[in-house]
């Protein structure tokens, strides 16, 4: 489609960091609608990781964050090769989410590290608050607890989290879209977060 102007890609191309040629495509298929072009840059992001997702993580960097000497983070991102871990990109995809971490203190990575016990102590509180709704059925009193729980733990699983530089995408989001630009696999392996009280 000829009428999507070489201005509309390059405004794009700032706004998402993704290569010029998708981008092209993207506002070819949305027609010129830039909106519409983010979300399908989004859904290629997520076609992207998905496709990667069995790939060997050869490499990657640990990235720390303190804030007002109060709070500290340390955490691994891992990518496939060397060449992407020095990355100016990559480099900077870490250092958002060890901030992100610092600021929103999540407890887990991703929801496949909540364990049992987290979820039976979480259970035993949310289920006294249901208790005391009186008489709404039980199938809705479960939908409730259900929310409930899922309210509360994605709050606290970082993937799950949204971004605090752009509420409009999640943790899994971002790292979804650095593997989009980058071209690699990349996962968040662990972190720690250290505060100082008092």
């Amino acid at each position: 489609m000829s009428d999507i102007s070489i201005d509309q890609v390059k405004e794009l191309r700032d706004t998402t960091g993704v290569s010029i040629m998708q981008c092209k495509k993207a506002l070819e298929e949305a027609k010129g609608d830039m909106e519409k072009a983010k979300v399908i840059l989004r859904k290629h992001a997520s076609n992207a990781a998905m496709k990667k997702s069995d790939r060997e993580l050869g490499s990657g960097a640990v990235r720390s964050y303190i804030h007002n000497d109060k709070v500290g983070v340390m955490l691994e991102l891992n990518c496939e090769t060397d060449f992407v871990a020095k990355n100016e990109d990559f480099t900077k995809i870490a250092d958002d989410i060890a901030m992100h971490i610092a600021a929103m203190a999540p407890e887990f990575v991703s929801a496949d590290q909540i364990t049992d016990a987290d979820k039976v102590s979480a259970k035993a509180v949310f289920q006294e608050e249901v208790d005391k709704m009186g008489d709404k059925p039980d199938d809705i009193k479960e939908k409730i607890l259900q929310g409930k729980m899922d309210d509360f733990f994605g709050s606290k699983t970082l993937l799950d989290q949204p971004f605090v530089k752009n509420p409009e995408i999640t943790i899994g989001k971002l790292i979804e879209q650095g593997t989009q630009k980058l071209g690699e696999k990349i996962q968040l392996s662990r972190f720690t977060r250290f505060e100082l009280l008092g």
